[in-house]
């Protein structure tokens, strides 16, 4: 925290800003700042505004100075609900207070810039990148969540960035920067990502060809937002995480490896040049990365479940099947083409995974779709954000018109 002047102060409880409380990882990251009310203060929450009554407690439970939600029609909602949910609970007036209600994007950015001492950008997809760059810009720790922002931006993101100020909360990233506590780059030999291969992992492509969302939203081991789970199952988001690790801890992309692990208990690993491998391993639970991004470098003793070791643990290790399952090596190539490259790839996998959710859009089509859209993409090189925006949007606007053809075919 800063004073009046500017000048830094030391503060035992880490003021929160937290966009996306809404979410899955925002309201674990709720759950973990309720049970260490001694380490972390809610300063302001940010949503989108579908989940107006979860928000309305949220504001009851952690009396935030402000938030912000991205729908205008939400603020009078979130007005009600909050006295609502008061009344029902039989809080005084005196005994809470309505905050600050931001509305819009405008609004979010506001927030993710405001006075704290982390903020953690659970936003999903890439509209997270503003936020991301707004925190930045104002000098706070960002606890990243929104790997989506790092693809997108890129190179914009990581010049914002002063060393250390990126702090990752994906599950993986998360156990790469523990793994890699103390030890010189140099010494690194590659990097593995884990990765569970989602409900049709151990099929081939020929068997994929009806999968319905339903089947593909049965994710055996995380319970997670609908657009994760479904890049869990094509495996786009190993792709958008190979591309992150990259940015985020500077290794090439071909000393970044993804391997299965079907129990998602060893969340990622580092080989050393001298053979040696270290492994981050817990149980499957998010709390664990989220209270270390909010505390980094500490520790918050009791944030997850712990292993019983009275039982067997299997920890097997598989390659990763390319041809069944292409969006690594997508990503790895959109990754070496730099640019907008990454962008590209996000967004149009974006608009195929809703299509896919509509039960507009063939599983297999997610990808071919998003391969298209990158071989036409051509020039990637970009100068400002701005371009990689208009990027963004070029690929989703290809990505529709394909997807549309597609549809038209199968009629």
């Amino acid at each position: 925290m800063e004073d009046q002047d500017g000048y830094a102060t030391v503060s035992l409880v880490r003021d929160v800003v937290l966009l996306g409380s809404t979410g899955s990882v925002g309201t674990q990251a709720v759950d973990v700042i309720r049970r260490n009310p001694d380490r972390f203060r809610v300063v302001g929450l940010a949503a989108g505004g579908r989940h107006v009554q979860t928000l309305a407690e949220q504001v009851l439970d952690l009396n935030p100075d402000v938030v912000a939600v991205a729908r205008e029609p939400a603020r009078q909602l979130l007005s009600s609900a909050v006295r609502a949910e008061a009344t029902r609970r039989g809080m005084g007036r005196s005994s809470w207070r309505m905050p600050v209600i931001l509305t819009g994007s405008e609004g979010i950015e506001q927030l993710a810039s405001w006075r704290s001492d982390v903020v953690l950008n659970a936003i999903d997809g890439a509209i997270g990148l503003s936020s991301t760059l707004a925190a930045l810009g104002a000098g706070r720790t960002l606890a990243l969540a929104n790997k989506e922002s790092l693809v997108v931006g890129g190179e914009f993101v990581t010049r914002a960035a002063r060393p250390g100020q990126i702090v990752p909360v994906d599950s993986e990233h998360c156990a790469l920067a523990q793994c890699l506590r103390g030890d010189a780059r140099g010494d690194v030999r590659r990097l593995l990502i884990t990765a569970t291969g989602g409900p049709f992992r151990g099929r081939q492509r020929c068997e994929l060809t009806d999968v319905t969302p339903a089947e593909a939203l049965a994710h055996p081991t995380w319970s997670m937002g609908p657009v994760i789970t479904i890049n869990s199952a094509t495996m786009v988001n190993k792709g958008l995480e190979v591309i992150e690790a990259h940015l985020l801890f500077d290794v090439p992309y071909d000393d970044i490896e993804v391997v299965l692990h079907p129990t998602s208990e060893i969340h990622s690993m580092v080989e050393f040049t001298d053979g040696a491998v270290i492994a981050q391993v817990s149980p499957p639970d998010m709390r664990l990365a989220i209270a270390l991004g909010l505390s980094w470098p500490e520790r918050v003793p009791g944030a997850a479940r712990k292993f019983d070791w009275t039982q067997p643990h299997d920890w097997r290790v598989m390659p990763l099947d390319d041809e069944a399952f292409p969006a690594v090596a997508l990503a790895r190539q959109a990754g070496r083409a730099g640019g907008s490259g990454p962008a590209v790839y996000n967004a149009a996998n974006e608009v195929c995974v809703q299509r896919f959710l509509a039960g507009r859009l063939p599983f297999l089509a997610i990808i071919d779709t998003v391969a298209q859209v990158l071989s036409e993409h051509g020039e990637t090189k970009v100068g400002t954000v701005e371009e990689v925006l208009e990027a963004d949007a070029w690929a989703r606007i290809r990505a529709e018109e394909i997807a549309d053809g597609l549809a038209v075919t199968r009629r």
